[in-house]
């Protein structure tokens, strides 16, 4: 069923081929804990809510994690896990027992893998739309250790023209894939062959 946004950010939600991928990569189940560093509109918070048990979700502007409380609101029959928002600049307000993260932003990433790496974040993923970002985290993911891999895709959607279909293209997306906790050779591959 789809999420509900009916609250604007001034921000773009993450679009929902994106987050299809990225809750692909992230796997989670109901004994995970997930934290957001930057929640905007919610839609990831909203999205995680249907599969992680735990939600800490992070939001440096005040008027955005306001956002995200109303459109939690809006999606409340969806949404079974617990859910803490809290209004931080990452890393503070970070938990140190979470089992996946994902970054929205790019505001001081460096310093979240920093985090990530500290308390053996298992699965990480950061999505970024600037190329110039993109290439400095993911140079940030190699030096810390932790990339397993970087996907690069654009989603175009069909509109009528002149009686047949085109396509308008949305911006492309990066996206980080990693670990901070060592897997032994099984655990991997079996991550592998679902992903």
């Amino acid at each position: 069923m789809p999420i509900m946004l009916p609250h604007d950010a001034k921000a773009g939600p993450t679009k929902p081929e994106v987050r299809s991928v990225l809750l692909g990569k992230l796997d989670l189940d109901e004994q995970d804990h997930f934290a957001e560093v930057g929640s905007c509109t919610g839609a990831v918070t909203i999205e995680a809510a249907r599969r992680a048990g735990r939600i800490t979700a992070l939001e440096r502007k005040p008027e955005r994690l306001d956002v995200t409380q109303k459109n939690l609101a809006a999606n409340e029959e969806l949404r079974a896990a617990d859910i803490e928002l809290i209004n931080a600049e990452a890393p503070e307000g970070l938990p140190d027992n979470a089992d996946a993260l994902f970054l929205g932003g790019s505001r001081n990433f460096e310093a979240v893998l920093d985090y990530a790496v500290e308390t053996e974040i298992d699965r990480i993923v950061m999505n970024v739309s600037r190329l110039e970002v993109a290439g400095r985290a993911t140079q940030a993911f190699r030096e810390r250790d932790i990339l397993e891999e970087v996907v690069q895709f654009q989603v175009s959607h069909g509109y009528e023209l002149a009686g047949a279909t085109s396509f308008n293209s949305d911006n492309p997306v990066y996206m980080l894939v990693g670990s901070a906790t060592e897997d032994d050779d099984d655990e991997a591959e079996k991550r592998e062959a679902t992903a």
